[in-house]
């Protein structure tokens, strides 16, 4: 995607590439997934790099009015391209994704369409998503509120049905049940699926969706009844304040009954609510959909940072190995490899379980439609699990990266804080982490009860189902090299995530009752979910090392990486190791060992590595990233873009700073 220019810097980086002991065409592959997602993301990435409207360098120095205006006409121009080029779904997709700002667009088509297709009878479908399509009309996914987000049955917008008008009142009867975060509710979407309490003859059936109009679709002003404006600035500088996150509050606003999603109940026209004959499971789909989708986010967000802080590891220089000696690059200091190369395996090992978790969708939603409901408390649990591991990891990744590319690493122009900015809600969004683990973890209990009763386990929870030698078995591992393994390795990770959650089930047996006791052992349940959650990791890593893989030594090169991720844990986790006795001190110190060598291994090869993501200067966005490795110059040449560069003298100096400096002030004595 991009050519070295030449110069020191380029020529140093040149020279690190030159060591690559693989192919890194093969390696472009892997990462995508096939040659064809490959050669669709090279087109699409180099068609924004290209497009003088896409351009972001001046970003995090516009004014929340600025960005906003300039979010908007990059998605229009985007549709645009899109028509004329008469893209396809999946090159529409990636088109937005290199655009590489968050906007509205980001809910129409991640939730809004699919809770229609997903919630909507095929009347609604035809209806509305023909407009939705078309940009006729945009939407959003209304269910947070001001008091409620993760706890979806606290909601208390409310649905009454009035049978004398054939109509849904729909109201927000406190100041806590106002909509609160939906993206591009704020200013721009001119409808929403909206989540509330459907009320009729009287009673409460709980949390349904409905779509509503929000704007007039002739001058976009807000419909009667209809109170809604944008929540204000967010973290960081750029990030998320390009989405207009709006606020809303309903006063008894009257909506048509057929405006109810109806695919799994419906109100009839007397109020007698009914269920349909289609199994309520099949929401489960869209779950699935959206958090597969926000993996694989942070398995890019985690690639980008790591491929920023290696770069600028390989072109930083600091201190000489004595006095007057030449100075060393950081990249080569071990410290420096013992926090940077962990967070590479992990972008890959996210990346790798990304691509399976795509798989899992199609496979979830085929089995949906055939009324096969049997694998979907597993697929639920796995979801929810990988969700919150990746995207907390991610966010401690980029964190660290910024810390590893030093001072540099804190400016906007290091492209580092606005990553950080942008991939941190997702720690709560969709499902807050920490109630996401929790779920995990009544998972395992109940899995745990039914092994015990002779039912097997299924898809990532078959391992259970070996309980009698993962509870008693101690690990082969007697030489460093043994740690190479990928069979020891995937039975220590799976000996500690089973007897991490026996141990969690043992405990609970022993309170007063059960929920008494997962609450009074909620943060070791935590545990024993990541624990699981990790093997899942491990386990989808190694499996990808069993597959055909294209190009001269990329297998290889994958499994150091994958040794490095495991490896690492072991070293993190290792007290959760010890004390369920699956290594032995003398174990973990051979795996830290081994760890150490796999660093020495990667070392020739790290630039390669990261070159591998195939990431244009222009969706990096950053300075201490560029291909061409020209660090300083680039740098230099940001900081003067800065507005506070305009004027050579500041505004605000003749009233504040020259009567200061002209002993003009009255002082007072001290």
């Amino acid at each position: 995607m991009a050519a070295a220019n030449g110069g020191g810097e380029a020529d140093h980086l040149a020279g690190e590439r030159a060591t690559a002991q693989f192919d890194v065409d093969g390696m472009k592959v892997a990462w995508a997934g096939s040659r064809h997602a490959l050669e669709v993301a090279d087109r699409m990435a180099c068609l924004v790099a290209s497009d003088p409207v896409f351009r972001k360098d001046t970003r995090t120095m516009l004014s929340r009015k600025e960005l906003f205006k300039d979010t908007l006409k990059k998605a229009a121009h985007a549709w645009k391209r899109t028509v004329e080029l008469h893209l396809t779904e999946e090159e529409a997709n990636l088109l937005r994704l290199y655009i590489d700002q968050p906007g509205y667009v980001d809910l129409h088509w991640v939730m809004f369409v699919p809770s229609i297709k997903g919630q909507g009878t095929e009347e609604q479908q035809k209806k509305w998503l023909t407009m939705a399509y078309k940009f006729q009309i945009i939407g959003t996914y209304a269910q947070t509120e001001l008091g409620h987000g993760s706890n979806v049955q606290g909601l208390e917008t409310t649905a009454t049905f009035d049978p004398s008008t054939d109509e849904f009142i729909m109201h927000s009867p406190t100041l806590t049940s106002s909509k609160w975060w939906p993206g591009g509710l704020g200013k721009t979407s001119t409808h929403a699926v909206v989540y509330a309490r459907l009320i009729t003859e009287g009673k409460d059936y709980g949390i349904h969706g409905f779509i509503m109009q929000l704007r007039s679709l002739d001058d976009h002003s807000p419909l009667l009844g209809i109170t809604i404006g944008d929540i204000g600035g967010k973290f960081g500088s750029g990030a998320y304040n390009s989405m207009d996150n709006g606020v809303m509050r309903l006063d008894h606003v009257r909506i048509p009954r057929d405006q109810m999603l109806m695919r799994l109940s419906q109100v009839t026209r007397e109020g007698k609510y009914v269920h349909s004959d289609v199994p309520k499971q099949l929401l489960y789909g869209t779950m699935v959909y959206v958090r597969q989708t926000i993996v694989a986010d942070s398995a890019r967000a985690s690639s980008r940072a790591v491929c920023i802080a290696v770069r600028y590891s390989a072109i930083r220089k600091q201190f000489g190995s004595k006095a007057g000696g030449p100075e060393i690059q950081v990249l080569n200091y071990k410290t420096q490899q013992s926090r940077l190369f962990p967070l590479l395996a992990s972008a890959y090992a996210f990346r790798f379980v990304g691509q399976w978790l795509k798989w899992l969708y199609t496979d979830v939603t085929q089995k949906l439609e055939a009324k096969d409901f049997s694998t979907l408390p597993e697929a639920h649990a796995c979801t929810a699990g990988l969700k919150s591991v990746t995207t907390s990891a991610t966010a401690d990744a980029i964190e660290e990266c910024q810390k590893l590319c030093g001072g540099h690493g804190y400016l906007n122009s290091s492209g580092l804080p606005e990553l950080f900015a942008v991939n941190l809600p997702a720690c709560t969004y969709e499902g807050d982490n920490v109630v996401l683990l929790l779920q995990v973890a009544r998972f395992l209990m109940k899995t745990i009860s039914q092994v015990a009763s002779g039912k097997q386990p299924v898809g990532t929870t078959a391992y259970m189902g070996n309980i009698q030698h993962l509870m008693q078995c101690k690990s082969v591992v007697k030489t460093v090299e043994d740690w190479l393994s990928p069979a020891a390795i995937k039975e220590v990770f799976e000996a500690r995530a089973l007897r991490m959650a026996v141990n969690c089930a043992q405990n609970i047996s022993k309170a007063p009752s059960q929920e008494e006791g997962f609450s009074e052992l909620s943060p070791d349940l935590l545990e024993a979910a990541v624990a699981h959650v990790q093997l899942i990791i491990v386990t989808k890593f190694i499996e990808k090392l069993q597959e055909d893989i294209p190009g001269h030594g990329v297998k290889e090169q994958l499994q150091k990486l994958c040794g490095i991720y495991a490896l690492h844990l072991i070293h993190k986790h290792l007290g959760d190791f010890l004390s369920t006795g699956c290594v032995t001190a003398r174990q973990g110190a051979l795996a830290n060992e081994q760890l150490g060598k796999l660093y020495a291994q990667v070392r020739p090869n790290v630039v390669a590595l990261v070159d591998a993501f195939d990431y244009t200067d222009h969706y990096l966005g950053s300075a201490l990233g560029r291909y061409d490795g020209d660090v300083y110059s680039a740098l230099y040449k940001e900081a003067w873009k800065d507005p506070l560069n305009e004027t050579v003298v500041p505004d605000g100096y003749q009233e504040h700073l020259r009567p200061l400096l002209k002993q003009q002030l009255k002082l007072s004595r001290l």
